[in-house]
């Protein structure tokens, strides 16, 4: 953040934002994309599902809502503050995603950085930073993580279209 902040950088950050009000959504948006990429905190995974939810649980699959579902949106708060919330959801996924786009890559791809994943974590074990040895569970565990966090992933993204 400070580097940004550099005189070096005025010319970015008037293109990023020209106001006090567009900085503050800008950072916001920064520390959001950040923190989304923690997916093992179980408090923010189930923070962004409740997000997520109030943003979009609402469409049907060709993007419409009923009538009484409009009049409730309408009354509950202003549209910005719904816009920008769907922005932050969307954005969060796109970074998640982003995150663990080798699994959605080609094979060899996804074999490299699933090898690297596994020698930092067993690393992690064997210099007692880790409490788990991954090598024990490491099957059943890349067969959860695409069952609840990649296809869930994908699968809202493909719904927003």
């Amino acid at each position: 953040w400070n580097t940004l902040l550099a005189p070096e950088f005025d010319a970015l950050r008037a293109c990023i934002y020209s106001d006090l009000s567009e900085l503050r959504r800008f950072r916001q948006t920064l520390v959001n994309s950040v923190i989304a990429t923690d997916i093992f905190d179980k408090d923010l995974s189930t923070a962004r599902k409740a997000r997520w939810i109030k943003a979009f649980h609402t469409l049907r699959s060709d993007g419409s809502q009923t009538n009484e579902e409009k009049q409730e949106k309408l009354s509950d708060e202003d549209p910005s503050r719904e816009r920008n919330r769907k922005a932050t959801i969307v954005i969060e996924h796109l970074i998640q995603a982003s995150d663990v786009a080798h699994t959605m890559q080609h094979w060899h791809v996804y074999q490299k950085w699933n090898a690297k994943l596994f020698e930092e974590m067993y690393n992690a074990f064997l210099l007692g930073r880790s409490d788990q040895d991954p090598s024990l569970n490491w099957y059943n565990g890349e067969i959860g993580f695409f069952d609840n966090y990649i296809i869930p992933r994908a699968n809202n993204l493909k719904d927003f279209g």
